[in-house]
């Protein structure tokens, strides 16, 4: 699968996650912990493939434009991955402040995966070539499984 293929696939799998998750009401503790857990796994190894294998590669094949648009990208993860999620982990599930922090997550991804989808991926296809982007996707995969079995095992 090409590189950009597997992304948006992720980016899907997030979304679900998010639809589900803002749905959920404060008497759904249980299923509101079993959702953040999931698309914790899923935004972890998402954001290590994309800036350790996706965005160098774009960066790299492109120019400051495209340099631009990745620091822009890693700024967006380091937000999620600093501020927000971290404060919904701790946030009560049984609390309406737990639905409007995932509400502000729902918001931010969205805009990240619109970016992404619209302006990134179709100048990376662009850039990179179909070849490039099968072996980057193969990289990615291999990553993606090897960080999801360590954070399985983490889980465990």
């Amino acid at each position: 699968m090409n590189a950009v293929e597997l992304l948006k696939q992720d980016h899907q799998v997030v979304k679900q996650l998010l639809e589900k998750l803002v749905a959920t009401t404060e008497r759904g503790v249980k299923t509101r912990q079993d959702l953040l857990h999931k698309l914790h796994v899923e935004l972890a190894v998402h954001t290590d493939i994309e800036e350790q294998i996706f965005y160098p590669a774009y960066e790299k094949a492109g120019g400051r434009e495209e340099g631009v648009m990745s620091a822009e990208a890693k700024e967006e993860h380091r937000t999620v991955d600093s501020l927000v999620l971290p404060d919904l982990i701790k946030t009560d599930p049984a609390t309406i402040n737990f639905a409007g922090r995932a509400k502000v997550l729902k918001e931010l991804l969205e805009h990240h995966i619109e970016e992404e989808e619209e302006e990134m991926f179709p100048k990376a296809e662009e850039l990179l070539g179909a070849q490039k982007l099968e072996e980057l996707g193969k990289l990615m995969e291999e990553r993606k499984r090897s960080l999801k079995q360590s954070l399985g095992s983490q889980a465990a």
